[in-house]
């Protein structure tokens, strides 16, 4: 079966549609020419901002013209991630999709249900004539993934609304009215290269086959971080051998775990058969220590050809001790909501950047303010330790539960309703656009929710099937229940 034949037809229609169209963070040109010709393909009101936010409008259903406007907002861009022996082009291949039972998978790489899903439920109600509601708005932003620029930067007017639904959560029977903030943390070391010794062995050491995942969904996981247990291993060689370090590089996004990483290092040739049965100790150690956490972990050890250039004694040394002990993982939990995690940090990237550069990338989350700048200095300070140049993003605020929530009453109440049970009220730990919205409209009345998956920012992302058609008949009671206010 294809996910364009899956139930209910018209969402999962959309969503086939849209997985067609490469949308990685910052390149949204495409998915943004594709919703404004859907809008006019189905003559429907369409409006953009200055940096591409898109808006559809639909008039309420007779009767139903004063009823309050709700808002219907998702996001345009995926993250683009993929297994290192996959090839594909974010800016041109569609997301290869196939369905596996009662999930929605993709080949190799993200599936862009984060937020496809989302997308496509505010198109199929756009186009639904089957719906009662009051006027509807689909708020489409760009570039939340990376800096949620559409929301920063969002036009004057673009939306009227008073209540707005973020399409954007991860779990069925469960609604969010709340979530962290959050701000970036760069780290950049500067070197000088010096050429490699000639009586030493050069070694490519790797990890690959970890989970990763979404850095605040899934931080309180505890999994793996490949660029810690890379940094790790050449510190723990370090103590008994001179290494010479060529290059480390591991992650790519501030906002997922890193699942590879690798480094290429020098070691004198007469300690190469040590350090071979050094690497098998520490891998099974490794191993030991993540059991039933990280079961696809590799870790592994292969000679090179001898590079021209190394990094210079001291900034090697000071970059493997600055990855090996950089926080990582949760710091403190919540107070307020019982298993929530209140403060995180996030170790994301290094990579190599010009002749002479490493840029170490770290996102910081809490939904208390003071918290997520108290976490960015500590890791301003670390970083500082070891020389480098650190600069921090502007951040975005969190957004604060509000219990007395008119929206979170009928949204609650339609859940159960419709399938005989409570839903579960949380705040999440990842970052929601909300906060920034909340920010330009203080008005504004909001609830997140969503269907259902699993494996976000990484290539085991995966879309619950049944949870969707979940998803679609709780998203038509919320706007018919509020059409009747």
């Amino acid at each position: 079966m294809d996910v364009k034949d899956l139930k209910p037809e018209l969402i999962w229609k959309c969503f086939d549609e849209i997985t067609k169209i490469p949308r990685p963070s910052c390149h949204e040109e495409q998915i943004r020419d594709f919703l404004l010709k859907f809008a006019a393909d189905n003559g429907v009101e369409v409006r953009t901002d200055k940096v591409g936010n898109v808006v559809m409008s639909k008039p309420a259903t007779p009767g139903h013209e004063n009823a309050p406007v709700v808002i219907l907002q998702s996001h345009m861009d995926m993250v683009a991630e993929k297994n290192s022996n996959v090839s594909h082009d974010f800016m041109k291949d569609p997301i290869d999709t196939y369905v596996d039972g009662d999930w929605v998978k993709a080949r190799g790489t993200t599936l862009g249900a984060d937020n496809g899903i989302g997308m496509a439920a505010a198109m199929a109600v756009m186009i639904d004539k089957t719906l009662e509601h009051g006027s509807v708005e689909a708020l489409f932003t760009v570039n939340e993934e990376i800096g949620l620029e559409g929301a920063q930067n969002l036009g004057k007017d673009m939306i009227t609304g008073s209540m707005l639904l973020n399409l954007d959560s991860e779990d069925d029977g469960e609604i969010f009215v709340g979530c962290a903030g959050g701000i970036d943390t760069t780290a950049t070391f500067t070197y000088h290269r010096s050429y490699t010794p000639e009586n030493f062995k050069y070694m490519r050491v790797s990890v690959s086959g970890l989970l990763g995942g979404h850095s605040g969904g899934d931080i309180h996981l505890g999994r793996a971080n490949a660029n810690k247990i890379i940094a790790r291993f050449i510190w723990d060689c370090s103590q008994s051998w001179d290494i010479t370090v060529c290059s480390i590089e591991g992650g790519n996004l501030r906002n997922a775990i890193p699942r590879e990483a690798y480094a290429v290092f020098g070691i004198h040739s007469e300690h190469h058969e040590a350090l071979m049965h050094h690497l098998k100790k520490y891998a099974a150690d490794i191993r030991n220590e993540y059991k039933g956490v990280e079961p696809s972990m590799e870790l592994n050890i292969e000679e090179t050809e001898r590079p021209e250039f190394c990094l210079d004694s001291d900034t090697s040394i000071a970059l493997v001790r600055a990855i090996y002990s950089a926080p990582h993982g949760v710091y403190s939990m919540s107070r307020d909501l019982e298993g929530l995690v209140e403060t995180s940090t996030n170790l994301a990237s290094v990579k190599h950047v010009g002749d002479n550069k490493i840029v170490v990338t770290t996102s910081q989350r809490s939904s208390v303010e003071s918290r997520k700048n108290d976490m960015a200095g500590q890791v301003e300070a670390h970083f500082q330790l070891a020389g480098a140049e650190v600069t921090h993003s502007d951040g975005y605020p969190g957004w604060a539960p509000n219990m007395e929530s008119p929206i979170m009453k009928i949204s609650a109440d339609a859940y159960e309703e419709l399938f005989g049970v409570k839903p579960a009220i949380k705040a999440i730990h990842a970052g929601l656009e909300c906060g920034l919205f909340l920010a330009k409209y203080p008005h504004l009345d909001m609830v997140s929710f969503g269907p259902t998956m699993t494996g976000v920012h990484s290539p085991d992302e995966q879309l619950l099937i049944p949870t969707v058609d979940k998803f679609w008949r709780h998203l038509c009671r919320v706007l018919e229940k509020v059409a009747q206010l």
